[in-house]
């Protein structure tokens, strides 16, 4: 198990037991028709398990503990951009947190240096993909699935009343709401990394890479494959969409792009059918991470990635 769950989901898995490509790729998955114009110096890759793309094989990189897969959006934007091995670095690793950019993290199989140590000043292009750990977002996740088998226990129903949503009231209450304050807090420690990143890389095109949609709009029908009340499903698409906010104001606020996954991937959440999801479900049916991007979610980042930097040039 991680030290923190990855976006962190390690945990969740139990609760569902007791519950019971290389190519970019248009939306149709041909092969781009052509390849955008390379950075004028190498990209770096940084980030959390949404970016390293845990389970998706082939698994490469070190430390082993990262989880980083080379099918990952990282390594399908390099591909796009026709950057060679010696011209990208992808430095992500599961469980970061902001913290981890500019500090060595330790996984369990090994230690991922200070991400922050790949960028310099010939660095032409630099992705970040962070902050749902620091709000502990998998760790939220966990405990409302927890809630939820509680509450379909005693309420008997599938997925009860649309309002129902116990674990909201767990992290707000009197007026205080325990998840946006940390997102508000992320947002100071994000704004420092990317000043840092933009001392250290004063030429490169930074972009801020925001979160898929993990859930879906309507609550109603989605209990199966998350565990969830039907009002915690509203609940935690809110705080999702709070911390992608966060993410885009922070990018702005440093001059930095701002890559909105979340639009394109409306429709293929956790709970939509699994021919088109782009996040795999508590089991999952793909080889993937529960809770996390497959390699459909991973190829869709990928083209949102693209298409920022093809029109920031």
């Amino acid at each position: 198990m991680k030290t923190r769950i990855t976006l962190g989901l390690a945990g969740v898995v139990s609760c569902a037991a007791f519950l019971t490509a290389v190519a970019v790729t248009r939306d149709d998955g041909g092969a781009a028709s052509a390849l955008l114009t390379p950075p004028r110096g190498p990209y770096v890759a940084l980030g959390d398990s949404y970016t390293a793309g845990p389970r998706i094989p082939g698994q490469n990189g070190k430390p082993p503990g990262c989880d980083r897969s080379d099918r990952n959006y990282p390594a399908l934007v390099a591909d796009g951009l026709g950057l060679g091995t010696a011209e990208f670095r992808d430095v992500s690793c599961s469980g970061a947190t902001v913290a981890d950019l500019s500090a060595p993290q330790s996984t369990d199989d090994g230690v991922n240096q200070a991400q922050l140590a790949a960028v310099s000043a010939a660095t032409g292009l630099v992705t970040v993909g962070v902050g749902g750990n620091d709000i502990g977002f998998g760790s939220v996740i966990t405990a409302c699935v927890k809630d939820g088998v509680r509450y379909r226990m005693e309420s008997r129903f599938e997925d009860g009343e649309l309002n129902d949503a116990p674990c909201r009231k767990r992290y707000v209450s009197g007026g205080i709401d325990q998840v946006a304050a940390r997102i508000d807090a992320a947002g100071g420690r994000l704004s420092a990394a990317l000043r840092d990143i933009g001392r250290r890389a004063p030429e490169a095109r930074v972009f801020v890479v925001g979160y898929p949609a993990i859930l879906p709009d309507d609550g109603r029908g989605c209990g199966r494959a998350t565990g969830l009340a039907p009002g915690d499903v509203s609940f935690l698409r809110e705080k999702e969409r709070q911390l992608n906010t966060m993410l885009r104001d922070s990018a702005k606020a440093a001059g930095a792009g701002y890559v909105d996954t979340y639009t394109p991937s409306a429709g293929h959440d956790a709970c939509a059918d699994k021919d088109v999801r782009w996040i795999e479900p508590l089991i999952p049916a793909a080889p993937a991470a529960s809770m996390h991007p497959n390699e459909r979610g991973e190829r869709g980042m990928a083209q949102a990635v693209l298409r920022a930097v093809r029109a920031a040039r």
